[in-house]
């Protein structure tokens, strides 16, 4: 078993320090490029959070002025 661990660690390592420059400056610029969209989602999602917490202000208010309303009708 170990043995088969060596072989396998040996031939990943083998198998990329043959690898083609173009590939890996491709391979670091996408994941750059993925950095750069999770970092805009993040943002995205913080904005979407602080717009949530602004409408359950706005219906908190809504709803205290519609519970006054309905204490203040005559029945």
């Amino acid at each position: 078993m170990r043995f088969l661990r060596s072989l396998a660690a040996a031939t990943f390592l083998g198998a990329t320090s043959c690898t083609n420059p173009r590939a890996e400056a491709a391979t670091a610029q996408a994941l750059n490029d993925a950095a750069n969209e999770i970092g805009g989602l993040k943002n995205d999602v913080a904005q979407l959070q602080t717009d949530l917490d602004s409408l359950r202000s706005v219906v908190a208010r809504q709803d205290s002025v519609i519970t006054r309303i309905v204490a203040a009708t005559p029945k």
